[in-house]
């Protein structure tokens, strides 16, 4: 059955994804009933004037059950979450906030009867083993970083809310996203969005993994438009929760510099691989994501070409107007 969202919180809504992701609800649903947290970082001019925003912490379920009793909470997306490399560099904060923000919200969920939870995953939950190329839905999971166990543990959490108290739960593994928005936070695949910034503030760019280096991405207006379709789908169609493999293109950064290169022809690229490199070389090339495309109609609209050109277009446009690192 698809249950309509009305009053929807969004935590981490400062974050690369939720910041975009909270914007375009407040545009599909009314500012005054997506509700905006974070924990610390102050937000954008845009996304605080834009509707309400609160600072909360996921990992006090005090914190975020005043906010939920606020506002009658029904819908919840779960962007919060410490990712790939600042995880490895602080493993028990990792697991901290991204393990117990995640159960603190699905209790909330069962005690206050939500109509729905959005938990995305991440391709962090593979590691040794797992086919690279065109990974399946249904393969080992064996991550290599504290963010991958989480988010395998978080999978199988949900998954199990699902089933033994009935609560409506989805998620997608994301690929690297790349947005001219916000700057990156963290991850092992940042380099792809700050290979762009570099590109039009210095025209050259140092990456921090090898040239060879494939992985799968996504353009962040996909992204957005992928985690709200599945949002908007119907429940009982369903077969997958909170695990779906979400694609839309993969690329090497050989790739992706090449495609620079076709707009700003100097460009220059370097390469100092760093620990990054061995969390990129544990992820795959490319995935499969037909249960996405056939359970709830998933099809991207953005590949990389196309993608360049508006990253470009925008980062120039900030470059000019002296807002390029805002």
């Amino acid at each position: 059955m698809k249950k309509e969202m009305k009053k929807i919180l969004v935590t981490g809504s400062v974050g690369q994804i939720g910041s975009e992701l909270t914007m375009e609800l407040r545009n599909r649903y009314g500012a005054e009933n997506v509700i905006a947290t974070g924990r610390k970082t102050q937000p954008s001019e845009e996304l605080k004037n834009s509707g309400p925003f609160h600072f909360i912490n996921v990992n006090d379920i005090n914190s975020i059950e005043e906010i939920v009793k606020k506002y009658d909470i029904d819908t919840v997306y779960h962007m919060a979450a410490i990712l790939s490399a600042v995880g490895e560099k602080n493993p028990q904060l990792c697991w901290d906030v991204n393990m117990n923000g995640t159960i603190n919200l699905l209790e909330l969920g069962i005690k206050y009867e939500m109509a729905r939870i959005i938990i995305p995953s991440s391709i962090a939950v593979w590691g040794a083993g797992v086919p690279l190329d065109n990974t399946p839905q249904e393969s080992v999971l064996k991550p290599s970083t504290m963010y991958g166990v989480t988010k395998v543990c978080g999978e199988l959490l949900c998954d199990y809310y699902v089933q033994r108290f009935g609560l409506d739960i989805r998620g997608l593994r994301y690929p690297g996203i790349i947005s001219y928005e916000t700057l990156p936070g963290g991850g092992t695949t940042d380099y792809a969005v700050a290979i762009y910034y570099e590109a039009v503030d210095k025209g050259e760019y140092t990456c921090f993994v090898k040239e060879d280096t494939r992985l799968p991405m996504m353009y962040m207006p996909d992204a957005i438009e992928g985690t709200i379709q599945l949002a908007e789908a119907d429940f009982d169609k369903l077969i997958h929760h909170s695990d779906f493999n979400h694609a839309a293109m993969s690329f090497s950064v050989t790739d992706l510099a090449d495609s620079i290169r076709k707009r700003i022809p100097d460009f220059k690229v370097g390469y100092e691989p760093d620990y990054r490199q061995a969390i990129a070389d544990s992820w795959p090339n490319s995935i499969d994501d037909s249960a996405a495309q056939e359970e709830w109609g998933w099809k991207p609209k953005w590949d990389l070409d196309a993608m360049t050109d508006d990253m470009l277009k925008h980062l120039r446009e900030r470059k000019e107007a002296g807002t390029l690192y805002r």
